[in-house]
């Protein structure tokens, strides 16, 4: 433990912390107003920001550095493809995926950014920005984090840490107050990310249960769930990455793919398969004109409550996602990552 780095993070959540459950309504409007200043002023630089990490990433893939292994030029991957995806899918978008696979096209078809609400046109628009936000983008900012990481920690032995990422820019300062700063931000942004996370996922499952179950959906029913979910975490990190946290993420993506397979043959498949090809379709004919779109000339909230938001979302999502995937890792090429 460096404790530097641990009372540093601590302190600062802890602050936050005791502001929130002191003056609930007070932090909100401060969180609030810190967010929309931050959206409104450096909402282009997420946009744009995201862009090149796309273009970085292809580029790297594409290019000679594909063929350059994550570790020793003879290393042989850690787990198995399919171990390595299910860790992928459950570090980088877990239940968030299930809340807003169903909930996000539907509130952009009833609320969206351009076409009238409620209409074919709407359905289509909603179905494409769903796309976006939960496809390439995403992973080429977890990515970028997640490679820096593993070429350091693997092929030039340095720790597994924020830092480390940094090494070509601040060299030896790395293990200074520099570094120290740089993982205090990095967890700080980690347990925000978990924060969000959990939040959504906590709620959709407690409304799950209140309309199932008939639960009634209170504070302490949510507590109850933020413990179970956390102790289940704790148990399976504590077991280490090749028993617990392999096991718990194959289970994950084993009962995603059943619940998928079930929507499909218990829905209404052909419309469904058809729907999947026409969408990916529209995500593609509109990739660049979404990537890069603001809203500059007909300014309007819906792209800092929803694009601006992910984008800032998987960027604080970035630090723990790209730390883990660079540790499951080990052995693949930059191609494959």
């Amino acid at each position: 433990m460096n404790p530097r780095v641990f009372w540093g993070a601590s302190a600062i959540a802890g602050a936050l912390l005791l502001l929130a459950l002191i003056a609930p309504n007070t932090s909100d409007l401060i969180f609030g107003r810190a967010q929309a200043w931050v959206i409104d002023t450096f909402g282009w630089l997420y946009v744009a920001a995201v862009a090149g990490f796309l273009g970085a990433v292809v580029w790297l893939a594409a290019g000679p550095t594909g063929r350059l292994k994550l570790g020793p030029d003879d290393a042989e991957p850690d787990f198995p493809y399919l171990s390595w995806l299910a860790m992928l899918f459950a570090a980088g978008m877990g239940i968030g995926l299930m809340y807003f696979a169903v909930a996000e096209p539907v509130q952009h078809y009833i609320a969206p950014p351009e076409e009238v609400p409620g209409t074919v046109k709407a359905a289509r628009e909603a179905m494409v920005i769903t796309f976006t936000h939960w496809g390439v983008h995403a992973w080429a900012i977890y990515a970028v984090v997640g490679l820096s990481l593993a070429y350091f920690a693997h092929r030039k032995g340095l720790p597994l840490t924020m830092r480390s990422g940094l090494y070509p820019l601040l060299g030896r300062r790395i293990n200074g107050p520099i570094g120290d700063a740089v993982d205090i931000f990095a967890i700080c942004g980690t347990l925000f990310g978990i924060a969000t996370s959990l939040g959504l996922g906590v709620a959709q499952m407690a409304a799950g249960l209140d309309y199932v179950f008939g639960i009634p959906n209170t504070v302490l029913i949510q507590v109850g769930l933020i413990v179970a979910v956390m102790g289940v975490a704790t148990l399976s990190v504590l077991s280490g990455v090749d028993k617990g946290v392999r096991r718990l993420s194959e289970l994950n993506l084993i009962l995603a793919v059943c619940l998928m397979l079930f929507v499909l043959f218990a829905g209404p498949t052909l419309f469904l398969m058809r729907a999947l090809v026409q969408n990916f379709g529209l995500y593609l004919d509109h990739f660049f004109v979404r990537t890069f779109t603001l809203y500059a000339y007909e300014p309007r909230a819906w792209m800092a409550n929803w694009t601006l938001f992910y984008w800032a979302w998987w960027i604080a999502w970035s630090p723990f996602v790209g730390m883990f995937i660079a540790r499951i890792s080990r052995g693949r090429t930059v191609r494959e990552f």
